[in-house]
């Protein structure tokens, strides 16, 4: 063998000899963090991981477009299963029998129960939850409560958006409507969005600029430049341990709440490597770190405990027992709705350009 081939040979072998085996996860910003890898590659020498950012939208076109291959492990939304699954067919079921569910809260095994489970079979293990509202900057615009806030002529040009559907179904709550109860009757949801588009429309020259990523959020709201903006909770969190007047706020119709799974794709080739990561990051000092990195709740018993302990005085100015209660768990999408939502955003972007 010349030395040219023992390299390349010797690239393919671990420390111990083995041939490494690559876990290719498809995941949202903060739920990988470095420091969690590497513990993790300590801990299993012979598994190396392969990160790929992402989020819902993507995850879902990347793996529709390779078939459910290319990547063992993904973290859709659990609103993503069932429709991605019945259009597509890019999941394959987990093997429960590998996870030690007994970790969970039990309303996160229940949403899997009710928003991931096909032919009888369940395709998610619940991760972490959140939700989405409203950041503001309480000293600069104490009186905002709701979505459609954001259009109020006092701010304008110190409001940001997020031209995700998020947006869209934030504002039809704030409006008096039930979009999700609409989910079923394509017709009255088109022409509800439609005209929630028109809103949006309507109060661009009250947005300074469209936000995408939750860095440029924050530095948008630390200099001062906007007041308020939509946001997800988890950046209102770090925010509020820079600037305590900058909160979370759940608005007054309730926060729409969300929950990441982990999902193995349809050929996926490293399930074992996959549930091992599962199970590696549900450990109390693991789910504290990734905490810490994203922002976000584990969805393990005592999840909001074992948060950094800023983040933990931040959800208790921000959440009480009403606003618990008041939540909007964001169900299935059905079919075609998102190519919907999509196209009405469009024309919410280009009439921005104009």
């Amino acid at each position: 063998m010349n030395a040219f081939v023992s390299g390349v040979v010797a690239l393919g072998f671990s420390a111990h000899g083995a041939q490494a085996e690559t876990l290719r996860l498809l995941t949202w910003g903060g739920y990988a963090p470095d420091s969690v890898i590497e513990l993790f590659e300590e801990k299993y020498p012979d598994i190396d991981v392969e990160v790929t950012f992402s989020n819902n939208e993507e995850m879902v076109a990347k793996l529709r477009a390779t078939g459910g291959s290319g990547y063992d492990l993904a973290q859709p939304s659990v609103s993503r299963i069932k429709a991605a699954q019945a259009e597509y067919g890019i999941y394959k079921p987990m093997d429960l029998s590998q996870v030690d569910t007994s970790v969970f809260q039990p309303n996160m095994m229940e949403a899997m129960e009710k928003y991931a489970e096909i032919d009888g079979e369940i395709y998610s293990i619940p991760h972490v939850w959140g939700t989405q509202g409203l950041v503001v900057d309480i000293s600069k615009a104490p009186e905002v409560e709701g979505w459609t806030d954001l259009c109020d002529p006092q701010y304008k040009g110190r409001v940001s958006m997020r031209l995700k559907r998020a947006l869209l179904l934030g504002f039809a709550f704030d409006t008096g409507k039930d979009p999700f109860a609409a989910y079923d009757d394509f017709e009255a949801y088109e022409a509800m969005i439609d005209e929630i588009g028109e809103t949006l429309i309507d109060c661009k020259d009250n947005v300074k600029t469209y936000w995408t990523g939750g860095d440029d959020l924050s530095a948008l709201l630390l200099s001062g430049e906007i007041v308020v903006s939509d946001a997800w909770d988890s950046t209102a969190f770090k925010l509020y341990k820079e600037n305590p007047d900058i909160r979370f706020i759940p608005t007054r119709t309730g926060a729409l709440a969300w929950i990441d799974t982990f999902t193995l794709p349809k050929r996926g080739e490293a399930d074992d490597a996959a549930y091992k990561w599962i199970n590696f990051v549900n450990q109390p000092e693991i789910v504290t770190m990734i905490s810490e990195s994203s922002g976000a709740v584990s969805a393990v018993k005592g999840g909001v405990e074992l948060m950094p302990e800023g983040a933990r005085e931040a959800v208790a100015a921000a959440f009480d027992e009403e606003a618990l209660d008041n939540l909007k768990f964001m169900p299935s999408v059905p079919p075609g709705l998102e190519d919907l939502e999509g196209r009405v955003l469009d024309r919410v972007k280009a009439a921005t350009s104009e």
